[in-house]
């Protein structure tokens, strides 16, 4: 496998020079939110998690490189319902996260949220929102709060494909443009918004062009390639914290699974998931990288799949052993009193 320009260039990230370490940590993160999700699907398949389910494989490198490239505790992130990886990559308690899916008392939002919505203001997440698009206004508004308060910050607004044809995307982009917040557009462009290609469902498929017209500088990203968007997020996040306003990532990735844990994903072919997996895949190309350039051995990168593993076992097995929450919290955090 070739490997990316980033690594010809000496595994150059921004003017940073990325060392095995960081690489091998890219390559744990990824793994994390795979093996953590593939024990979600598992659970669902259990009826241990109700409601949507909503599976992040495939798209891993995305939201690794962005979080990689922002400020821990100044940056905002906002997403939509396909959430969990957002979660665990700004740093959330994989068994928080695990006990919030399966609806108990110390998950996140002590049980009552799952799957699409929980946050951590300490983490600065904001939220998976079940409404397509809802969450890009929310986090235009969190751009003016952090312009507003002057703190550095810079709010990361991650939408679809889908998402990416909505009305209040084009106002958010307006009022970003016109009072320069401190906005990052994060389109995961995935292919497929719920069964429909994004050929079928939209004029242009150049989705990150379209804050063009209110003077939005964008990039398209190849979000297969976690260094790569590591790059793109650091221009991008450099431009909004600048004072120059919002910056559009259209970010070119792939889920492997189906819309939901509900969708039997008909609307494409197999060879289509399989050419991908095995010619793209995000996890394989820093895996090989690592192993090529003499980063890691084989024995090492096994370790942190291990690692991992166990991280996510521990998260399932605390989420099980917890309680569910008491028929009183039917009644609270219903009404805040301001």
């Amino acid at each position: 496998m070739a490997k990316t320009a980033v690594a010809r260039q000496g595994k150059r990230g921004g003017a940073n020079e990325l060392s095995p370490e960081q690489l091998k940590k890219f390559l744990r993160d990824m793994l994390l939110i795979r093996r953590f999700e593939e024990k979600a699907g598992q659970l669902y398949g259990m009826g241990l998690i109700y409601g949507f389910c909503h599976l992040y494989i495939g798209q891993e490198a995305v939201v690794v490189g962005m979080q990689a490239a922002a400020e821990p505790g100044k940056d905002s992130v906002v997403t939509s319902y396909r959430d969990h990886g957002h979660m665990l990559a700004t740093g959330m308690d994989p068994k928080g996260v695990m006990a919030e899916l399966t609806g108990r008392r110390t998950g996140y939002s002590r049980g009552k949220g799952g799957s699409m919505h929980m946050f951590s203001t300490e983490r600065k997440f904001y939220g998976g929102h079940g409404i397509v698009a809802a969450q890009v206004p929310i986090g235009t508004g969190l751009a003016f709060a952090h312009k507003y308060s002057n703190d550095g910050g810079a709010s990361m607004v991650y939408y679809g494909d889908g998402a990416a044809n909505q009305g209040q995307v084009y106002e958010s982009f307006n009022m970003a443009a016109l009072w320069k917040l401190p906005a990052v557009y994060v389109i995961e462009n995935n292919r497929y918004g719920m069964g429909t290609s994004v050929a079928r469902a939209s004029a242009t498929g150049d989705l990150h062009k379209r804050g063009a017209a209110y003077g939005i500088p964008n990039e398209a990203v190849d979000g297969m390639d976690v260094l790569a968007v590591y790059e793109a997020g650091q221009r991008a996040l450099a431009h909004a914290r600048s004072g120059k306003g919002p910056y559009i990532l259209g970010v070119e990735t792939y889920r492997y699974r189906g819309h939901s844990m509900s969708d039997p994903a008909k609307y494409r072919s197999r060879e289509e998931v399989s050419k991908i997996r095995s010619e793209q895949d995000p996890i394989d190309r820093i895996r090989q990288m690592l192993l090529n350039d003499g980063d890691a051995t084989e024995e090492e990168v096994k370790k942190i799949d291990a690692d991992v593993k166990a991280i996510v076992t521990e998260a399932a097995e605390f989420a099980q052993q917890s309680p569910e929450p008491d028929l009183s919290e039917l009644y609270t955090d219903v009404l805040v009193e301001a």
